[in-house]
């Protein structure tokens, strides 16, 4: 049995519902209709209400405003909503861990999100599938919190370094919340480019395969850990992981987002 294996024989899976897993299953099909999503997400009231609040609130900025969910999906997009309503329903289910500040954890999880869709619509790369797997980057940290309590303390322990407390978790685990994470998308079914991509975030320019998505949430995960982002941020950045993504760091300085702006579904 690996180590990850071993991790995972001591811990309990966060509980997700059939819901949750029917939109899983659904952000592998390309024949998903808006009737199916809709009547899919109508079965669970709290989200659907949350999706619909989303739709009308500044951060999507419509025409008009919305009262009819089938409406916020053709205006917001189809494949955004079922990312949206996926991070939605993975919020719900994740409840208070000891050491582990919740607030502080969906904050980071969501600043991630949307520094990877930003980064990824630059590449080519689908913004809703960047921001759900921005989004669940640091998940693997709630079964840390779980199986492990006091290590997590010495994950956590301050200054809050870039890069640094993947580093540690290395050190004290033998892998990554990453790791971890790419492990729980797979028991959960999740796409498996964004498997291999959580499997590859702290170190997407291994040599045992390179995952551009991976990279993308890589450089997400690193700009979420500062408190005070900005264009000047982007000279902390890995070159070598921009040059192979061709990012170029005065393209990132000039559009570098406003984190206030971000979609907060936690």
């Amino acid at each position: 049995m690996s180590d990850i294996e071993s991790f995972f024989a001591s811990v309990q899976l966060p509980s997700i519902s059939h819901v949750t897993q029917a939109l899983i299953t659904m952000l592998k099909r390309d024949d998903a209709s808006i009737d199916d999503v809709c009547a899919l997400i109508a079965r669970e009231p709290a989200i659907a209400a949350r999706l619909l609040k989303l739709a009308n609130s500044s951060q999507f900025g419509l025409s008009r405003s919305v009262g009819l969910l089938e409406d916020s999906v053709a205006l917001v997009g189809l494949d955004r909503v079922r990312s949206l309503a996926v991070g939605a329903s993975l919020s719900d289910s994740i409840h208070r861990f000891p050491g582990l500040d919740r607030e502080a954890f969906w904050k980071s999880a969501m600043d991630c999100a949307g520094y990877a869709q930003w980064l990824a619509l630059r590449v080519g790369i689908h913004g809703h599938i960047a921001w759900l797997t921005g989004m669940m980057l640091r998940m693997g940290q709630l079964l840390i919190a779980q199986a492990q309590p006091e290590v997590l303390q010495d994950i956590e322990q301050l200054p809050a370094i870039p890069g640094v407390r993947w580093k540690r978790e290395q050190r004290l685990l033998g892998f990554t919340e990453g790791q971890i994470t790419a492990e729980m998308a797979r028991r959960w079914n999740f796409p498996p480019q964004m498997v291999q991509a959580l499997q590859r975030s702290s170190d997407p320019m291994a040599e045992d395969g390179f995952s551009r998505l991976g990279a993308i949430v890589h450089l997400a995960g690193r700009l979420a850990e500062l408190p005070n982002a900005g264009p000047q941020s982007v000279a902390s950045l890995p070159m070598d992981v921009l040059a192979v993504l061709q990012l170029e760091p005065e393209w990132l300085r000039n559009t570098f987002p406003d984190r206030q702006k971000f979609v907060n579904v936690s």
